[in-house]
Protein backbone atom coordinates (compact mmCIF):
# COMPACT_ATOMS: atom_id res chain seq x y z
CA UNK A 1 0.00 0.00 0.00
CA UNK A 2 2.73 2.23 0.59
CA UNK A 3 3.51 2.35 -3.28
CA UNK A 4 -0.15 3.07 -3.94
CA UNK A 5 0.07 5.95 -1.64
CA UNK A 6 2.94 7.09 -3.22
CA UNK A 7 1.40 8.00 -6.41
CA UNK A 8 -1.32 9.51 -4.84
CA UNK A 9 1.01 11.66 -3.30
CA UNK A 10 2.97 12.24 -6.53
CA UNK A 11 -0.62 13.30 -8.48
CA UNK A 12 -1.69 15.40 -5.43
CA UNK A 13 1.44 17.57 -5.61
CA UNK A 14 0.85 17.77 -9.05
CA UNK A 15 -2.40 18.78 -9.13
CA UNK A 16 -2.05 21.54 -6.43
CA UNK A 17 1.16 22.68 -8.53
CA UNK A 18 -1.00 23.34 -11.67
CA UNK A 19 -3.58 24.89 -9.99
CA UNK A 20 -1.36 27.55 -9.19
CA UNK A 21 0.28 27.39 -11.87
CA UNK A 22 -3.15 27.81 -14.18
CA UNK A 23 -4.67 30.32 -11.95
CA UNK A 24 -1.30 32.27 -12.51
CA UNK A 25 -1.12 32.12 -15.89
CA UNK A 26 -4.84 32.92 -16.39
CA UNK A 27 -4.69 35.75 -14.21
CA UNK A 28 -1.22 37.37 -16.12
CA UNK A 29 -3.12 36.75 -19.39
CA UNK A 30 -6.29 37.65 -18.40
CA UNK A 31 -6.19 39.92 -15.20
CA UNK A 32 -8.53 37.39 -13.32
CA UNK A 33 -8.17 34.38 -12.15
CA UNK A 34 -10.43 31.30 -14.38
CA UNK A 35 -12.04 29.53 -11.34
CA UNK A 36 -13.48 26.66 -12.89
CA UNK A 37 -10.29 25.15 -14.26
CA UNK A 38 -8.52 26.12 -10.79
CA UNK A 39 -10.83 24.66 -8.79
CA UNK A 40 -11.25 21.70 -10.83
CA UNK A 41 -7.30 21.08 -10.36
CA UNK A 42 -7.42 21.70 -6.72
CA UNK A 43 -10.15 19.56 -6.19
CA UNK A 44 -8.39 16.45 -7.81
CA UNK A 45 -5.09 17.43 -5.63
CA UNK A 46 -7.54 17.05 -2.90
CA UNK A 47 -9.69 13.77 -3.63
CA UNK A 48 -5.70 12.42 -4.23
CA UNK A 49 -4.51 13.19 -0.97
CA UNK A 50 -7.59 11.88 0.78
CA UNK A 51 -6.91 8.38 -1.11
CA UNK A 52 -3.35 8.82 -0.52
CA UNK A 53 -4.10 9.05 3.27
CA UNK A 54 -6.47 6.40 3.27
CA UNK A 55 -3.65 4.07 1.56
CA UNK A 56 -1.16 5.19 4.36
CA UNK A 57 -3.39 4.50 6.45
CA UNK A 58 -4.29 1.13 5.88
CA UNK A 59 -0.58 0.62 5.19
CA UNK A 60 0.29 0.92 8.47
CA UNK A 61 -2.24 -1.97 10.02
CA UNK A 62 -1.81 -4.97 6.97
CA UNK A 63 1.64 -6.85 7.04
CA UNK A 64 4.15 -5.85 4.33
CA UNK A 65 3.07 -7.03 1.20
CA UNK A 66 5.74 -8.51 -1.82
CA UNK A 67 4.83 -5.31 -3.71
CA UNK A 68 6.41 -2.94 -1.08
CA UNK A 69 9.74 -4.79 -0.58
CA UNK A 70 12.21 -3.87 -2.39
CA UNK A 71 14.39 -6.83 -1.75
CA UNK A 72 11.13 -9.39 -2.84
CA UNK A 73 11.02 -11.98 -5.20
CA UNK A 74 8.28 -13.13 -7.27
CA UNK A 75 7.84 -15.96 -5.45
CA UNK A 76 7.52 -14.36 -2.53
CA UNK A 77 3.72 -13.64 -3.78
CA UNK A 78 2.81 -16.52 -4.91
CA UNK A 79 -0.28 -18.35 -3.36
CA UNK A 80 -4.19 -18.04 -3.13
CA UNK A 81 -5.20 -14.51 -3.66
CA UNK A 82 -8.61 -14.83 -2.76
CA UNK A 83 -11.83 -15.41 -4.36
CA UNK A 84 -13.03 -14.75 -7.53
CA UNK A 85 -16.59 -15.60 -8.96
CA UNK A 86 -15.87 -17.88 -12.11
CA UNK A 87 -18.77 -16.20 -13.54
CA UNK A 88 -21.67 -13.91 -13.01
CA UNK A 89 -24.86 -12.27 -15.45
CA UNK A 90 -25.43 -9.77 -12.77
CA UNK A 91 -23.06 -6.90 -13.47
CA UNK A 92 -24.70 -7.55 -17.16
CA UNK A 93 -28.37 -6.63 -15.16
CA UNK A 94 -26.53 -4.02 -13.23
CA UNK A 95 -25.03 -2.34 -16.21
CA UNK A 96 -28.44 -2.02 -17.53
CA UNK A 97 -29.78 -1.11 -15.04
CA UNK A 98 -27.84 1.45 -15.25
CA UNK A 99 -27.67 2.39 -18.06
CA UNK A 100 -31.55 2.41 -17.90
CA UNK A 101 -31.14 5.29 -15.33
CA UNK A 102 -28.57 7.42 -16.86
CA UNK A 103 -31.84 7.33 -20.03
CA UNK A 104 -34.33 8.46 -17.32
CA UNK A 105 -32.01 11.37 -16.03
CA UNK A 106 -30.80 12.50 -19.54
CA UNK A 107 -34.31 12.98 -20.48
CA UNK A 108 -35.76 13.63 -16.79
CA UNK A 109 -38.19 10.98 -17.35
CA UNK A 110 -39.10 10.49 -13.62
CA UNK A 111 -41.02 7.37 -13.66
CA UNK A 112 -38.38 5.92 -15.92
CA UNK A 113 -35.89 6.77 -12.72
CA UNK A 114 -38.19 5.33 -10.32
CA UNK A 115 -38.07 2.01 -12.30
CA UNK A 116 -33.94 2.29 -12.81
CA UNK A 117 -33.51 3.03 -9.28
CA UNK A 118 -35.55 -0.33 -8.38
CA UNK A 119 -33.79 -2.16 -10.77
CA UNK A 120 -30.76 -1.07 -9.68
CA UNK A 121 -31.17 -2.06 -6.45
CA UNK A 122 -32.22 -5.69 -7.17
CA UNK A 123 -29.17 -5.89 -9.67
CA UNK A 124 -26.66 -4.98 -6.73
CA UNK A 125 -28.69 -7.36 -4.23
CA UNK A 126 -27.98 -10.17 -6.33
CA UNK A 127 -24.33 -9.28 -6.96
CA UNK A 128 -23.70 -9.20 -3.30
CA UNK A 129 -25.61 -11.84 -1.94
CA UNK A 130 -24.83 -14.21 -4.70
CA UNK A 131 -23.01 -17.03 -2.96
CA UNK A 132 -25.20 -16.66 0.35
CA UNK A 133 -28.51 -17.93 -1.21
CA UNK A 134 -29.33 -20.19 1.98
CA UNK A 135 -28.11 -24.01 2.42
CA UNK A 136 -26.77 -26.41 -0.37
CA UNK A 137 -28.65 -29.07 -1.65
CA UNK A 138 -25.81 -31.61 -2.60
Amino acid sequence: MKVEARIFDLVMGFSFLMAVVYGYWTWADTGYVEPTGTVALALTGGLALIVGTYFRFVARRIEVRPEDNADAEVSDGAGELGFFSPGSYWPIGLAAAAATAGVALAFWHVWLLVIAVVLVLIAVGGLVFEYHTGPSHD
